[in-house]
């Protein structure tokens, strides 16, 4: 269990800081000077809620199918309300840049996906 979680979150890491290192420049030049700082905060949420989830899929013991598929149900709605709610109060905080928050949290949401379901097929 430890060591599907840690190879998890390792690799989501690290697909997150690839976001952010493509994206630092286009995003600058975009969105302007405080968008990086969005981009990071968009990414940190997602990258939580996919921690959150694959927590679910690696604590929780499922012997049987039925088990399973409500393992998977229960961690794709903690990461989906886990990511609304922080970027939600992230959006709403005043603190972000509102349109690149919402859209790296989005993208960086869409690029861990994979990720999560092959924890789960495992």
């Amino acid at each position: 269990m430890i060591g599907r979680y840690a190879r998890f979150l390792g690799m989501a890491v690290v697909i997150v800081i690839g976001l952010c290192a493509v994206g630092w420049l286009p995003t600058r030049r975009l969105a302007g000077p405080q968008a990086p700082t969005a981009m990071v905060a968009g990414c940190t949420i997602s990258l939580l809620s996919a921690g959150l989830a694959a927590y679910v899929l690696t604590a929780v013991r499922a012997d049987t199918p039925q088990v399973r598929m409500r393992r998977g149900f229960l961690a794709m709605i903690a990461r989906l309300v886990v990511a609304l709610v922080l970027g939600l109060a992230a959006a709403l905080s005043g603190e972000f840049a509102t349109s690149p928050l919402l859209f790296w949290l989005a993208l960086a949401y869409i690029a861990l996906l994979p990720l999560e379901v092959r924890l789960a097929v495992q």
